[in-house]
C-alpha cells in the first residue's frame, strides 16, 4: 500500500497513528481468536475485572469511550456468550453491576497473555517507551478536551 504523502506532515503523522495503530489491533485480534472473543470483548473483560464492584454499564461506557447503546449490546452478547452478567444491585435497586462469570475469568486469564503486544512494543528501547507514553498522554488529553 502506497504511503498518502499531502505536503501536510500533522496529518501525515495522524495517518501513521491510525495505521499503525488499526496493525497492533489486527495482529491482537488474531490472538484473541484463539480464545473465542474480540478486542471489545478483552477491553470489557479487563475493565470489569479492574473495575470490581463499580464496574457498571455507564463506567464501562465511559472508559471505553462507546456510546452507552453500544456497550449495552456488546454486554448482551458477552452475557449470551456466558462471560459476563449483569446483576441488580442490593443496596440500589435501580442499578445494574457488570460482573465475570468463571467462564469469563477463565477467558480474562488467557487474555492477559498478551503476546503480541509484547511482540510489537519490543522494537522501541525503554527510553523510546517512556517517550512516547508521554505523547500519547498528551494526545489523548486534548482529544478528550476536544469533545467535552
Amino acid at each position: 500500500m502506497q504511503d498518502v504523502l499531502t505536503g501536510d506532515t500533522t496529518y501525515n503523522l495522524w495517518l501513521l497513528l491510525r495505521r499503525a495503530s488499526h496493525a497492533a489491533l489486527r495482529a491482537r485480534e488474531r490472538e484473541l481468536r484463539q480464545y473465542g472473543i474480540s478486542s471489545a470483548n478483552s477491553g470489557v473483560l479487563f475493565l470489569v475485572q479492574e473495575l470490581g464492584r463499580k464496574a457498571t454499564p455507564a463506567e464501562i461506557s465511559r472508559q471505553l469511550f462507546r456510546e452507552p447503546h453500544s456497550v449495552s449490546g456488546l454486554l448482551s452478547r458477552m452475557e449470551k456468550d456466558g462471560l459476563v452478567r449483569r446483576v441488580k444491585d442490593l443496596r440500589k435497586k435501580n442499578m445494574v453491576r457488570v460482573v465475570l462469570t468463571e467462564k469469563g475469568r477463565k477467558v480474562y486469564e488467557q487474555a492477559k497473555k498478551r503476546g503480541s503486544v509484547h511482540s510489537i512494543l519490543s522494537v522501541l528501547s525503554e527510553e523510546e517507551r517512556r517517550q512516547l507514553t508521554l505523547c500519547l498522554t498528551k494526545i489523548r488529553e486534548k482529544a478528550l478536551k476536544e469533545f467535552e
